[in-house]
């Protein structure tokens, strides 16, 4: 059994808290190695020691910097199939969605290789007699990212690539549920040229959470998780003065108008729902077709596929659909939600419940499930699942589905489709909802735009990645120079001096 490390100043680093947390492997429900739990101590050494190497990274210059993403970038590239696998070992998704993990990631590192364009100021010649000014982007110093399980690639690098990019600082917390893709991501800047300490990445739980909440060195925090996590972290970290930017949870609707294609609708709904066995944040887990013909239809499309759905261990390569939930907890909690489901009157099309996988029936394994006459009231639809199950409910107009949607507490992504342009057009401007796919189920944006919830999806008011990203981990700074040549005042009492 593997005993992991911390990433402090170039080096893994054994924990010395005494305090671990297991490792797993989803897919047999063996204990694969543990993690350290970092104390008090050990984090605020490793934040002492990152904010001296600040010092001298802010201090290299963007393009610098920049050459540093590129080839961290390349590294990744040459990497992939080894980053995937321990994304997949650990996480327990298939290794074509790992490799998609890391790519969405790698995306980001890709944008960060033009930081220096987004990191320019602007400047104003001769705006008042003889004075000149100008803004500029300077870091923050030391930040913080605090990341979920379900993505162990693609969201730590959407918070390291941007923040490193801008001269800052990082101590990355990952989840201790998977945390050797961030070291091996940590190895692999180091061999990128990024100096010893810059980044940190220091294993742990509340403890380390709320040492880096309460620490004065830390000047902002990026966090991905659940909806009562994200309002704690943001809540504790704006009371001691810290920038944040944290995501919460979701439950994503899609809409199926009557004149849309039903089998595309229907092949969308099924990655959409069961990709990754459910557990992304922008999964689509509630089917909203537009009158009971339309819905009809789509139970008929859907059923076939989903009993084709291929269910097992990322070690079958890609002759797998999606693979385990994360922990033998989430497994129960989830059988334990179809059960409510069913308790509450819905109706139970699919079970998957029962499923067991020959050789593998000690992994955290849930079969695909469908539902359908769900009503708001239930918990299947109240409470994000997180898990492979979808939930059909029936609308009876257009008006109704986009209630439906806005209404509901969460804003993270929902999509509609249609083959109306007027219809899409309507329901993107309307909708309040901050991620729109038309005719697009899983609408994540591109990396040179941004990411980012509404509602109870999200809390504070920049997004991740893209421009925002840059906004977020920087300060401007605007200087208002004055030379006097040939310039005759005296003692100036008011603004009206700068005309």
């Amino acid at each position: 059994m593997e005993e992991l490390c911390h990433w402090i100043d170039g080096k893994r680093v054994k924990g010395t808290s005494g305090r671990f947390a297991d490792v797993m492997n989803p897919a047999t429900g063996e204990q694969t190695g543990k993690v350290p739990l970092a104390s008090v101590a050990e984090l605020t050494a490793a934040i002492a020691s990152a904010a001296e190497a600040q010092k001298g990274w802010a201090a290299t210059n963007p393009q610098r910097r920049a050459r540093v993403m590129m080839k961290f970038g390349a590294l990744i590239e040459t990497h992939m199939d080894e980053l995937a696998e321990l994304v997949s070992r650990e996480h327990g998704k298939t290794l074509p969605d790992g490799r998609g993990d890391v790519q969405r990631g790698l995306e980001v590192v890709e944008v960060c290789m033009g930081a220096p364009a987004m990191l320019k100021g602007e400047f104003m010649d001769n705006g008042g007699p003889g004075i000149d000014l100008y803004s500029m982007r300077q870091p923050l110093g030391v930040v913080a990212g605090i990341t979920p399980f379900n993505f162990p690639a693609m969201i730590p690098l959407w918070k390291m690539a941007p923040a490193l990019a801008s001269g800052n600082a990082m101590i990355l917390k990952p989840s201790e549920r998977c945390p050797s893709t961030s070291l091996r991501l940590a190895e692999l800047l180091q061999e990128a040229g990024l100096p010893d300490g810059v980044l940190q990445v220091v294993n742990g739980d509340k403890e380390a959470v709320d040492t880096i909440l309460d620490d004065e060195t830390i000047q902002a925090v990026g966090f991905v998780g659940s909806t009562p996590i994200a309002q704690y972290i943001y809540g504790r970290a704006a009371a001691n003065g810290k920038r944040a930017q944290c995501f919460g949870g979701a439950k994503n609707h899609m809409i199926i108008m009557p004149d849309a294609d039903m089998d595309k609708a229907a092949d969308a709904l099924v990655g959409a729902g069961f990709g990754a066995a459910g557990e992304r944040c922008m999964a689509i887990s509630v089917a909203v077709p537009v009158g009971d013909e339309t819905a009809d239809a789509l139970i008929e499309r859907l059923v076939p596929r989903i009993e084709k759905l291929k269910v097992g261990p990322y070690t079958s390569g890609d002759d797998v659909d999606y693979g385990p939930v994360i922990t033998k907890q989430a497994q129960e909690r989830i059988k334990g939600l179809i059960t409510s489901g069913v308790e509450q009157g819905a109706t139970l099309v699919k079970d998957g419940r029962d499923f067991s996988l020959q050789g593998y029936e000690d992994g955290f394994y849930v079969g695909p499930t469908l539902f359908d006459n769900v009503t708001p009231d239930m918990d299947i639809y109240k409470q994000e699942i997180f898990g492979p199950v979808l939930s059909q409910v029936r609308a009876k107009s257009y008006d109704e589905a986009l209630k439906l949607t806005m209404d509901n507490e969460y804003g993270n992504g929902t999509a509609i489709f249609t083959a109306d342009g007027d219809v899409a057009r309507d329901f993107a401007s309307r909708v309040n909802v901050g991620m729109v796919g038309i005719n697009f189920p899983i609408p994540v944006p591109l990396s040179y735009f941004t990411f980012g919830g509404w509602k109870k999806s999200a809390f504070g008011d920049l997004n991740q990645y893209g421009p925002d990203a840059f906004r977020f981990y920087t300060k401007t700074k605007t200087v208002t120079a004055r030379w006097f040549s040939g310039i005759k005042d005296g003692a100036a009492f008011n603004f009206k001096a700068m005309d």
